[in-house]
C-alpha cells in the first residue's frame, strides 16, 4: 500500500520572486515523475484571495488562503522571499499563522529572504540559518538572536531548514527530495532537471558584498581609487601615508575609524577584486593575474581568493569566465 502524499506547502507573498517558488516546486514534481507516482503533492498558499503578482510582474494563483483553507496537515512548509523583504512592514495575519503552523510541521523553513518572515514570527531564535548574501548582515542585525552563515547555500538545523538567494531554493528542494527518498531518486532529479546534486562552493563566490568601495573623507577615497587603479603597485602603510602626507601611526587610525578595517585588508579586498575582474575576461596564468594585480606569487592569490570568495581563482574561472577569456 502506498503511502499518503506529503503535502509541501509555499508560502508566496506580494512581491515574491518566482523562481523561489516555481524552482522548489519542479523538483518535487521531478520526483513524483522519477517515483512513477505522487509522493509530494504541491500547493502554493497565499495571505488574500486573487492573483499574487510577483516581483517581475508574472501573477501566480493560489491553491490556497492561510487563514481559511487549511485543514490538512502540513508535512514541509517553506516561506519563498521577495526582493524587498527586508524592508516589508510585518503582516501579523502572516506571521501569527506562521507561529503556529510551521512548528506543526514535519520540516519548516524559507528560501531566499523569506528567512524574515520566519525571523519576524520568532521562528529562527537560537537557529543557524542562511539567506541571500545580499541581506545575510541586514538579517543578523535585525534578529541578534538567530546565527546568519552568509557563505551557506543551504543549512539544516532540526526541523528548520533554509535555503541561500533564488536558484539555491533547487538546492534545497533536491536536499528535501534526498532525505525523504535516498540518493538514487535525487541524482536522477538532479540529472534530469541539468543542476548540481551537490553545487560546488558556497554564495561567496556569487557575492559582490566584499568588494573593496571607497569611503571615508574625499581625500581617503581619492587614495582608495587611486590603489584599485593600481593593484599592483606597493601598497604598505609607509607608503600609504606617504601619500596622504601622514605619519603612518596617523595614517592607519584614520583609515581604520572612517573605513571600518585596517589598509592592509582593503588593499587586499581591491586586489582580490580586480583579480576577479581579470579572471573574468582575460585567460591569463594565475603567476601573471598574481603579478598584475600586487600578490608576490600564484599561491598568495589563491590563499587570499580562497579567503573572500571561498573558492580558487581556477574553480571561479571555469564558472565565471566570459566567451572571450
Amino acid at each position: 500500500m502506498r503511502a499518503k502524499a506529503k503535502t509541501i506547502v509555499v508560502l508566496a507573498l506580494p512581491g515574491v520572486q518566482l523562481l523561489d517558488v516555481s524552482g522548489p516546486l519542479d523538483v518535487f514534481a521531478e520526483a513524483n515523475a522519477q517515483v512513477g507516482h505522487e509522493v509530494y503533492r504541491l500547493v502554493v498558499a497565499a495571505g488574500e484571495p486573487g492573483p499574487i503578482r510577483s516581483s517581475s510582474g508574472v501573477r501566480l494563483m493560489p491553491d490556497r488562503i492561510i487563514d481559511r483553507d487549511f485543514e490538512e496537515a502540513i508535512d514541509t512548509l517553506l516561506v519563498a522571499g521577495c526582493p524587498n523583504a527586508a524592508e516589508m512592514p510585518a503582516d501579523r495575519v502572516i506571521i501569527d499563522w506562521l507561529r503556529v503552523r510551521a512548528p506543526m510541521a514535519r520540516r519548516y523553513g524559507s528560501v531566499c529572504s523569506g528567512a524574515f518572515f520566519l525571523a519576524a514570527a520568532g521562528l529562527l531564535d537560537g537557529r543557524r540559518v542562511t539567506t541571500h548574501w545580499a541581506v545575510a548582515e541586514e538579517l543578523a542585525r535585525q534578529f541578534p538572536d538567530v546565527t546568519v552563515d552568509e557563505d551557506a547555500i543551504h543549512v539544516s538545523d532540526g526541523p528548520l531548514r533554509t535555503a541561500a538567494g533564488v536558484t539555491a531554493g533547487l538546492d534545497l528542494a533536491l536536499a528535501l527530495v534526498e532525505e525523504d527518498l535516498g540518493h538514487d531518486i535525487a541524482m536522477r532529479v538532479a540529472s534530469q532537471l541539468v543542476m548540481f546534486f551537490k553545487r560546488p562552493g558556497g554564495q561567496m563566490q556569487f557575492s559582490r558584498k566584499g568588494e573593496a568601495v571607497p569611503a571615508g573623507r574625499a581625500a581617503l577615497q581619492e587614495l582608495q581609487r587611486w590603489v584599485a587603479a593600481n593593484p599592483a603597485l606597493d601598497h604598505s602603510v609607509a607608503n600609504l601615508a606617504r601619500r596622504m602626507d601622514l605619519s603612518p601611526r596617523h595614517f592607519s587610525r584614520l583609515f581604520r575609524g572612517e573605513v571600518g578595517i585596517t589598509p592592509a585588508t582593503w588593499v587586499e579586498e581591491a586586489r582580490v577584486g580586480a583579480a576577479r575582474r581579470l579572471l573574468e575576461r582575460e585567460n591569463e596564468a594565475p603567476k601573471q593575474v598574481a603579478a598584475r594585480c600586487g600578490f608576490a606569487d600564484a599561491d598568495t592569490l589563491r590563499r587570499a581568493f580562497a579567503r573572500h570568495v571561498g573558492v580558487t581563482p581556477a574553480e571561479y574561472r571555469k564558472r565565471f569566465a566570459g566567451i572571450a577569456a
